[in-house]
């Protein structure tokens, strides 16, 4: 087996591997035109114009960072006059409820030497708690466009449960992380 395909099973083991040990959903949309080439140039839109994507602007600063260091660490370069590669990103904060409802019965079926119908009724004397949790439905979206055709390559968008305001952060980079693996792994598999 040569390296190339060794080093594309190992890429797919770790995906597969992450994928199912996180909460993080990572989902492919609006392919224009394939990957056709290798990309050695990008820029990010969203710090060249000074747009910002998320609610937190340390967060948004955290994301441009991120994108830019893990694509330079892959061997591209960060150019602003002639880039192969456009990235552009936003995302969706959506805050929402969850409902839990636990079920206590104050009589089970057993525990009695005989089931008695007046003493355990199961729709009657039920205690039931409701509890309501927050959490917030956080989308990373991210536009990679090729600069030549002025088309998407792809629209990745990763999806994952906040809990916490303190947690936001490290999961939107994380979201950030399974983003960039997936799009380096199609451009692996496109040479």
């Amino acid at each position: 087996m040569n390296r190339i395909a060794l080093n594309k099973i190992l890429t797919l083991l770790l995906l597969a591997g992450m994928s199912s040990c996180s909460s993080i959903e990572i989902f492919k949309e609006n392919t224009e035109v394939p990957i056709r080439k290798p990309y050695t140039s990008f820029v990010i839109i969203n710090q060249e114009v000074g747009m910002r994507s998320f609610s937190s602007e340390f967060i948004d600063t955290q994301v441009q960072i991120h994108l830019q260091e893990a694509l330079e660490a892959e061997g591209m370069v960060y150019d602003t006059d002639e880039p192969q590669l456009v990235i552009r990103y936003t995302s969706n904060e959506d805050p929402r409820k969850r409902e839990t409802t636990q079920n206590f019965n104050q009589f089970p079926y057993w525990g009695y030497r005989v089931w008695d119908p007046w003493m355990y009724n199961p729709y009657f004397n039920n205690q039931n708690t409701t509890s309501t949790s927050n959490y917030e439905l956080v989308q990373v979206i991210v536009d990679f466009i090729d600069q030549e055709e002025d088309k998407l390559l792809m629209t990745l968008t990763g999806v994952t449960e906040v809990s916490s305001q303190k947690t936001k952060s490290k999961k939107v980079l994380k979201t950030t992380d399974k983003i960039i693996d997936y799009f380096l792994f199609q451009i692996q598999n496109a040479q």
